[in-house]
């Protein structure tokens, strides 16, 4: 199957034939009825705090924090978020993210990049409160660049006030997900194409940089089919302006994916796919690619290639060049 792009044909009100054939109409009451228990937090706490390196956008590998907040629960119930596991059900308190990031920082080593990932949206005005504002751009006021995440329908004039003033340069992180227009609205992430380009270009030219978040292989979509629309999500991105693309592979863990499995909806994208859409993109040469290492060895079925496949994801990440395959001792080709 070929993967060059095909036209996309965009619609205000997507339509899929079978969405109320495959997944029920309360779509949000069935997702919670799948859940398992949350994780207990401390809203003082952050719930985890991380350093990497990463490339930036003019080619540097520099430092990086991550502080991932302890924040209320998303009001955007996608189909194959697990972060849910990791809010709290109530709102947040003045005061709270603000103490989170300075306790994150005191551990961790001085750095250029800071993100901050809220399992939800940055300006979802319930969960980062506004008050906060001053005291987070006077906490990361020796940053060179934050990444935070938002929701295209939450990216408006809002996100000025907060960058008026702001030390580092602001990268926005959205979930494109996929441009496949029969999927996206099974994904419920309540947006269409139309709309994430609007919240791309508005950000662009208010000098904000976006980064894409793409799922490889989402639900409905066969390995194949998978890889074919993650390059041309890629495509999309890249065609509208964004900087930055990150390819998640879809993964089990929050009960609806499961069930979906158990139906034959859904199968975990393999290492080899990953890898091939990786180089697609960094073939391109038109803005960063970079593969999510998360949890990387659920998606491995071989134990005899796996290291080989990670360290190869991990340098191109880091060197932004396509690298030739990697030398296995099995005869694994997936």
């Amino acid at each position: 199957m070929s993967s060059s792009p095909k036209k996309i044909l965009h619609t205000e009100k997507p339509t899929n034939s079978y969405l109320n054939k495959v997944l029920p109409k309360n779509i949000n009451s069935w997702l919670v009825s799948l859940r398992g228990s949350k994780n207990h937090l401390d809203p003082r706490r952050p719930y985890g705090i991380s350093s990497e390196k990463e490339v930036d956008s003019q080619g540097n590998l520099i430092d990086t924090n991550i502080i991932f907040l302890t924040n209320s629960e998303c009001p955007y119930r996608c189909l194959m978020c697990d972060l849910w596991k990791n809010t709290l059900d109530s709102r947040m308190v003045a005061g709270n993210i603000p103490y989170q990031m300075e306790w994150a920082l005191e551990r961790l080593q001085p750095s250029e990049h800071l993100k901050l990932y809220n399992n939800g949206n940055f300006f979802d005005r319930r969960a980062i409160l506004p008050s906060d504002y001053n005291s987070i751009k006077r906490i990361i006021s020796s940053f060179k660049i934050l990444t935070i995440e938002n929701h295209p329908d939450l990216t408006d004039h809002h996100i000025l006030s907060f960058k008026d003033g702001l030390a580092p340069s602001l990268e926005i992180a959205m979930g494109l997900e996929t441009v496949n227009e029969e999927v996206l609205p099974l994904l419920n992430k309540k947006m269409t194409l139309v709309a994430f380009e609007k919240a791309t270009r508005f950000l662009i030219d208010n000098d904000i940089n976006v980064r894409a978040f793409i799922l490889l292989r989402p639900p409905f979509l066969t390995e194949e089919e998978g890889v074919v629309w993650a390059k041309k999500s890629i495509d999309f991105a890249f065609n509208i302006g964004i900087e930055c693309c990150s390819i998640i592979p879809t993964r089990p863990g929050n009960g609806a994916i499961e069930w979906l499995e158990s139906k034959g909806r859904f199968q975990k994208p393999t290492l080899a796919s990953l890898e091939d859409v990786l180089v697609y993109g960094l073939q391109k040469g038109q803005g960063r690619v970079l593969a999510d290492l998360w949890d990387l060895n659920i998606f491995s079925t071989c134990s005899g290639c796996y290291r080989e496949r990670y360290e190869r994801l991990k340098a191109m990440n880091l060197s932004q060049q396509p690298l030739p395959p990697a030398s296995f001792t099995c005869e694994c080709t997936r």
